[in-house]
């Protein structure tokens, strides 16, 4: 089973990093929370000071099978000032891996071109961001390796939208069940 690295930067949003990365280790896939700064401590949206599991230059992005990218402000913005992540990201998209970006984060790719031709969603008002996409408004969106998700409320579904890449349909019900979910 793949790598999932989800990138942390100062203001991200808690439940967009942490629901996907909870549901994706109650799966046993080996998720990574990742600092783009150079301590494994980053402050979120709302003041919670989380310790990330690696920093940026531990983590083998060549190796990864999704890079994730949380909301928030200004966290979106730090993800889109990293150039080490900007770099990973092109090359993710280059050799066909997938990305997954919720939130105001879809705005990482948009400004990188990697939304040209695809379907995508983000948070309200981060449209003009989205440069060439097509967006939708939905929930979320795959369209080829890409994941959007719109907002803290599709976090939840996001991060089973990521676990179905790793495992069949009714092993996705299981876990919904599990942690009480109703489909």
């Amino acid at each position: 089973m793949g790598k999932v690295y989800v990138f942390l930067a100062t203001g991200f949003e808690e439940i967009e990093a942490f629901a996907p990365v909870d549901i994706l280790r109650r799966a046993n896939v080996d998720v990574k929370t990742v600092s783009v700064k150079d301590t494994r401590y980053v402050k979120s949206a709302h003041g919670v000071v989380v310790k990330a599991d690696i920093i940026l230059r531990e983590a083998d992005i060549p190796n990864a099978e999704i890079l994730v990218l949380p909301g928030g402000m200004p966290g979106a913005e730090e993800l889109a000032a990293c150039p080490k992540l900007n770099k990973a990201l092109m090359s993710q998209n280059e050799r066909g891996g997938l990305i997954a970006a919720i939130c105001a984060a879809p705005m990482v790719l948009g400004r990188l071109g990697l939304l040209q031709g695809r379907r995508a969603t983000c948070y309200p008002g981060f449209e003009p961001y989205l440069s060439g996409a097509k967006y939708t408004g939905a929930e979320i969106e795959v369209d080829r390796n890409i994941i959007t998700a719109y907002g803290p409320g599709a976090a939840v579904d996001f991060g089973f939208t990521l676990l179905s890449f790793f495992t069949d349909v009714n092993s996705v019900k299981r876990l919904k069940t599990a942690m009480m979910i109703k489909d």
